[in-house]
């Protein structure tokens, strides 16, 4: 029988988080486990950009549902979960918000709202094919997609919404967006890979758009990458900032959605784009 604990004038089960907050450092170090179990580890993540391929409209957006179209019917069954970024719409909606004075939670709530947009777009064009749009955070209905042959949309901005953490430099905006967020939902999940659909051809020493004698990164390591992190990244820096405590994320790839074939190619392991691995 579990014992009730009213000393405080409220009753508690008697346990090791009694009283305690889940966001407490030294709770959460007492709860750590070598052994935490992965949900969902065979299931590939994939990030479709919203400025890199959404804002481009229908001449990036339909060759890419062409090529989930062929991946789902082809011999290898992968497991995914495809995520989607709000794109251009975002900061045009943070512009707004900061101008009505909206509190942080409140923006991070309409970015959230934004993205939800390009799901419904990108599942009505993939829904003939067995996609589903996953309400926000209902992450448990994940596996039952999975199991049943479907194909998840989610949302890429992490599910913080009204509860989005401040900025550690007093700014004014989230600092947790789309690239971020899918990483989280890959993590709490206990995927091992993520492949991000970008409009370039992976991640290079700096932006390729503005100075062509950038270099593109192949083939790094986590840990040689942080020694040397570029200043321009086509990722959220807070991504592999977070990446270097994470348990369960081993394998990030960046690959062009532009060029047909390269999500195809990554999906069966190929090292086209850019790869990241943790070791």
């Amino acid at each position: 029988m579990s014992k009730l604990i009213t000393d405080d004038g409220r009753t508690h089960i008697e346990s090791t988080l009694m009283r305690e907050s889940l966001v407490d450092r030294r709770v959460i170090a007492k709860t750590s486990s070598e052994g935490e179990f992965a949900i969902m580890p065979d299931v590939v993540m994939v990030g479709i950009g919203g400025q890199s391929i959404f804002d481009r409209g229908k001449g990036a957006v339909r060759p890419l549902v062409e090529e989930l179209r062929a991946i789902r019917a082809g011999k290898t069954k992968h497991k995914i979960v495809l995520s989607v970024g709000g794109g251009t719409r975002v900061r045009h909606t943070m512009s707004v918000a900061l101008d009505l004075g909206l509190p942080l939670g409140g923006v991070a709530q309409l970015v959230g709202a934004m993205e939800e947009c390009n799901a419904v777009f990108l599942n009505a064009l993939l829904a003939k094919y067995g996609s589903i749009v996953m309400q926000r955070e209902h992450f448990w209905e994940l596996p039952l997609y999975l199991e049943s042959g479907m194909l998840p949309i989610v949302i890429s901005i992490p599910p913080y919404h009204f509860w989005e953490p401040p900025p550690e430099d007093n700014g004014i905006l989230p600092v947790h967006g789309s690239d971020f967020g899918l990483f989280i939902h890959a993590e709490v999940l206990g995927a091992r890979r993520i492949i991000f659909v970008k409009d370039e051809d992976g991640l290079y020493d700096k932006d390729p758009k503005k100075h062509v004698d950038a270099k593109l990164i192949a083939h790094t390591t986590l840990s040689d990458l942080m020694k040397n992190l570029p200043d321009e990244l086509i990722l959220d820096r807070s991504l592999f900032t977070t990446w270097e405590r994470a348990r369960h994320i081993k394998h990030v790839q960046i690959v062009n959605g532009l060029v047909p074939g390269q999500l195809t190619k990554a999906l069966a392991g190929e090292p086209v784009g850019t790869v990241i691995v943790k070791e």
